[in-house]
């Protein structure tokens, strides 16, 4: 029983090491690092909106950070054909939107800037794209909720209509306090031209909608006119 302990003993050693030693050390492949953006380039966003149809937004500016250009690159791949539709920018791109809020089949990209304007605070720059052709549709600005308005927005896409939360201040100035609500609004597109609808309005954040009451519209009157009997003579 001794001998074939002493014997087993360094054959179960030399089986342990050849099992270490075929084992390799797990490594780990080191992170690809997004490709940075080339001066005078700031910006860059892919926007695939169907098979072979792209949009490259991009921006750029020599010297001050908060103006420069936009270029929107359309490439058809399928046809063969690209275009480029360009445009003044306003502060920093902050993101890029890709929506069909008309439901006509013709894509509509969003430009979201940080603005440098302390009244907006944000610039929205909305193109309509059919085919080859670039449409600019002018994005409103905030109305009823604008002595409210602070910026601190966020806006999301939710099925197809541009949605835009910001919390509500009251006070002026540097003495403007958030009252712990928020504006919700949601964007639609009717023909050129953006419809508002105010979701919720001052308040912390709500499933049902708080829809504007239409202006009641004036009655007319007509005021009655009598005849003055002649008098004869």
């Amino acid at each position: 029983m001794k001998k074939f302990t002493i014997f087993f003993a360094p054959v179960l050693c030399a089986i342990i090491a050849g099992c270490s030693n075929n084992e390799k050390a797990v490594v780990k492949a080191p992170a690809i690092a997004a490709p940075s953006l080339m001066a005078p380039f700031r910006f860059h966003k892919l926007v695939e909106v169907s098979p072979g149809q792209y949009y490259d937004v991009l921006s750029w500016g020599r010297g001050a950070i908060d103006t420069g250009s936009f270029a929107i690159l359309h490439s058809d791949s399928s046809g063969r054909k690209y275009n480029t539709t360009t445009g003044d920018l306003d502060g920093k791109i902050i993101d890029v939107f890709n929506t069909d809020m008309d439901a006509d089949g013709n894509p509509e990209i969003l430009i979201q800037a940080k603005s440098t304007d302390t009244t907006k605070y944000v610039n929205v720059y909305a193109f309509e794209f059919n085919n080859n052709n670039a449409r600019k549709i002018d994005f409103p600005s905030l109305k009823s909720s604008k002595a409210n308005y602070r910026g601190k927005d966020n806006f999301y896409i939710q099925e197809g209509k541009l949605i835009r939360e910001f919390p509500s201040y009251t006070g002026k100035g540097n003495e403007a306090k958030p009252t712990g609500g928020k504006y919700k609004l949601q964007y639609t597109l009717s023909g050129n031209e953006f419809d508002i609808k105010t979701l919720v309005k001052d308040s912390t954040l709500k499933e049902e909608q708080v829809v504007q009451a239409a202006p009641k519209k004036k009655e007319i009157t007509k005021k009655k006119t009598t005849k003055k009997k002649r008098r004869r003579r």
